[in-house]
């Protein structure tokens, strides 16, 4: 049992009895910033179609609704790279079997620093957040960041999007209304930690936004980009590609035209999903 065993709450303990029971090879899914573990619900009704026991188990503190993370923004603050991390793992140490692991921007950089611990059957990293070694830093990404590193002061508090910021960000690809309605339906507020650690990674040797791509045990990776992602364009999810590929396991990166950083909740989403989806059943 993981040393953080205690920070599991007795409902994800459930969740994770469960999976277990099922005796089916176990798929976590691993939310980004601005999300919820709701934002996964469709994705894992696909998978648990296809035979696989999915988890969502959401990050340290998460709020169980929108409107309850709007209501209340304060669990999300000061949560790190790192606590996120260490949270995933106590999670899969308690799974009877090792689990495909698919993330979503920063929850695609947790991902892979899980997959870097030889935890992961197989690993999906989309728009995944840049690690310590990825170096292009695009205008767009920058911008996409403001709201955050625009104030030192985030860095320990929880800071929401205005539709704006969001629109900008997630929802660049999608006409006008269905980026409003993805807003009210899925952004809540999100810790600035980890967005000054992802930013300052290439300052900091001691950084917890860091991945070891080198461990053999890594497993089967693909990292997925959106065409048109705002927040981590192709040039960020190129150069985390570029290292990982030096790993003597499989890894292949895929381009899904004209989709920004929502292409996990978008009216495109299934196309992503099935994209993972045929990634994990061909290395399960």
């Amino acid at each position: 049992m993981a040393e953080n065993q205690q920070q599991i709450p007795a409902r994800l303990d459930d969740e994770i009895g469960e999976a277990n029971a099922t005796g089916r090879m176990p798929v976590v899914f691993i939310h980004g910033l601005w999300l919820l573990p709701s934002s996964w619900d469709r994705w894992a009704a696909v998978f648990e179609e296809a035979g696989f026991a999915p988890l969502s188990p959401g990050w340290p503190d998460d709020p169980q609704t929108v409107a309850e993370a709007n209501a209340n923004p304060e669990p999300f603050a000061g949560k790190s790279v790192g606590d996120v991390a260490d949270h995933y793992d106590a999670v899969i140490a308690d799974l009877d079997k090792k689990p495909a692991v698919i993330g979503h921007s920063f929850g695609g950089l947790v991902a892979q620093i899980l997959a870097g611990r030889g935890l992961a059957s197989s690993t999906v990293a989309i728009d995944a957040a840049p690690f310590r070694g990825v170096l292009p830093l695009p205008i767009s990404a920058l911008r996409s960041a403001a709201p955050v590193l625009g104030n030192p002061a985030n860095r320990r508090r929880a800071v929401p999007l205005t539709y704006d910021q969001f629109r900008y960000a997630f929802a660049n690809a999608v006409p006008e209304d269905e980026a409003k309605q993805l807003y009210e339906t899925y952004a809540v507020p999100a810790a600035g930690e980890p967005v000054f650690q992802a930013a300052t990674a290439n300052l900091n040797p001691w950084t917890e936004a860091k991945v070891d791509t080198d461990n053999p045990d890594r497993g089967p990776l693909l990292i997925i980009s959106g065409e048109k992602d705002h927040t981590v364009p192709r040039a960020i999810s190129e150069a985390a590609f570029k290292r990982q590929e030096r790993n003597k396991a499989v890894t292949e990166f895929v381009e899904i035209p004209n989709r920004g950083h929502a292409l996990t909740i978008d009216g495109g989403w299934r196309e992503v999903c099935d994209t993972a989806l045929g990634f994990v059943q061909k290395y399960t």
